[in-house]
């Protein structure tokens, strides 16, 4: 966390990913989207350079990215994610990047910020 918000960085297959992170600054976090295409490659690393909390990973599969970030860094990991509540789950369940097919949208980010909170306010920090 920066200044108490949560830091999520958000890599997207295609270079998008400017939904979600509307929906991760309206619930009060701190966003960062990796640009260009095959960003998703390069969420592990912009993770480790910002502090992140949280990273998420945008492709086809949900895969390529979260397993990368797991694999060169050693963050819990969780792919194959298709929808908000899944991803919601996944935090609840302490996996810190979320791989995710197409699902760039305010919702995600918005939801996935306040159960980062909730989560923590239940745990003290």
């Amino acid at each position: 966390m920066q200044d108490g918000k949560v830091v999520i960085v958000i890599g997207h297959r295609m270079g998008k990913g400017k939904n979600v992170a509307l929906g991760i600054e309206k619930a009060g976090g701190i966003a960062h989207v990796i640009g260009g295409m095959l960003a998703d490659m390069k969420l592990g690393d912009v993770m480790k350079e910002k502090g992140a909390d949280i990273g998420i990973s945008f492709c086809g599969s949900g895969g390529a990215g979260a397993l990368t970030a797991q694999t060169k860094f050693g963050y819990k990991a969780k792919h194959s994610l298709r929808s908000v509540d899944e991803g919601v789950a996944a935090l609840r369940e302490g996996y810190n990047v979320l791989g995710f097919g197409f699902l760039d949208t305010e919702e995600l980010g918005e939801k996935l910020t306040e159960t980062f909170y909730n989560m923590s306010d239940s745990h003290g920090k």
